[in-house]
């Protein structure tokens, strides 16, 4: 069936990312429709997250997440002032908990100021408990660019920027098939009307549906499309209590997650988490099914061990689109353009978890270059 109609670009996915690359694209004169196929924006990875502006110091030098990071914090700094967005440079504390954490921790620290992130502070444990009284670690990082961010206001400006200068949005309207042309792309949308239509530049930022959109295109080299491995982070709340400290707190990463870590949002309410439960199958599942709530309680009193008994309550969850396969360190951002595919005009996304918030600014700047 021919193309009912063409557009210069297609941006698929209406998540932070998705919305930051057609905001980009549209200011730089690009006709550019956004295909979601949710019924509003931000539906999944956008809308369940920490809300955090990380700072950039845990990233390996020379990765994408250290430079999107340290760039896209930034970026993200300068466009909450000039608009007005609700953020908090609320500073956070990385803590050893155990004698044997504080070499590692030190490790954080330098990697950080590697990947330019030089405003960090090793501290004592004495003015670390200064700062935060019911605090107990052995030693800790001060990192003072460390912020939060009313993530859903932030993604309404982008789209209103977008829209202000000419892109468009549709709704309900999953991308189900991409033959690649020598023109560019033939693309069929599940919408209502079964839309068929073409493109120049194709973007794929579709989040955990990226997965499906690269399976089905035609053209594409399906060896280059990475293992989908999702992970399950829930998150618990506290209840009946004021905020135990002023700053975030994470304790040292495990590999898999930065840790069960304290966050107080712009609006002041605290949550602990994530935890990671990698998942079977690709079925995505945001309920909490938090029974037991011990090991959350347990990972918290590391730092905090005055955590009241029963002050816990399980609270939301997200799933994270990761690429990284249990027990492995985990990957970069994989951000595949035409030099990486050979397929002009088309930018494939996969694996953007945290800091992709942080980083969206920067990623947008990224693949407007890459077409």
């Amino acid at each position: 069936m021919r193309p009912e109609y063409h557009v210069q670009s297609v941006v698929v996915g209406g998540g932070v990312i998705g919305l930051a690359i057609a905001r980009t694209l549209a200011r730089a004169g690009h006709e550019v429709l956004i295909l979601e196929a949710e019924d509003a924006w931000g539906h999944h990875t956008s809308a369940r997250n920490s809300q955090v502006i990380h700072a950039g110091m845990y990233y390996a030098p020379g990765s994408l997440k250290a430079r999107f990071c340290v760039e896209g914090k930034k970026r993200l700094y300068n466009f909450c002032q000039t608009r007005h967005i609700d953020h908090d440079r609320i500073e956070k504390l990385i803590v050893a908990t155990a004698p044997d954490q504080t070499a590692a921790l030190k490790a954080i620290h330098d990697r950080g100021h590697e990947n330019g992130v030089t405003d960090l502070k090793f501290v004592t444990a004495e003015d670390a408990i200064t700062w935060e009284p019911e605090l107990a670690c052995c030693a800790a990082i001060l990192s003072p660019s460390t912020g939060i961010i009313d993530a859903p206001s932030f993604m309404n400006a982008l789209l209103g920027e977008a829209e202000a200068s000419g892109a468009f949005i549709a709704y309900h309207s999953p991308l189900e098939a991409v033959t690649v042309t020598d023109n560019g792309f033939e693309l069929s949308v599940g919408d209502a009307t079964n839309t068929r239509m073409s493109c120049d530049h194709l973007i794929n930022a579709a989040g955990h549906g990226g997965w499906d959109v690269a399976r089905e295109m035609k053209g594409f080299d399906a060896g280059l499309i990475p293992p989908q491995c999702l992970v399950k982070g829930r998150y618990v709340s506290l209840t009946g209590r004021k905020a135990p400290f002023e700053r975030l707190v994470y304790p040292m990463p495990d590999g898999a997650s930065l840790g069960v870590h304290y966050i107080r949002d712009t609006a002041g309410r605290v949550t602990f988490g994530p935890d990671v439960r990698p998942m079977e199958g690709y079925d995505l599942d945001y309920s909490n099914d938090l029974s037991d709530l011990s090991a959350f309680e347990q990972a918290v009193r590391t730092y905090w061990p005055g955590l009241p008994d029963g002050a816990l309550q399980p609270d939301t969850c997200g799933i994270r689109p990761r690429i990284t396969p249990p027990g492995e360190p985990l990957a970069d951002f994989m951000i595949l353009g035409p030099q990486s595919h050979g397929v002009p005009g088309l930018v494939q996304l996969f694996g953007i978890e945290s800091p992709g918030l942080t980083s969206s600014l920067a990623i947008a700047e990224y693949v407007a270059e890459l077409i």
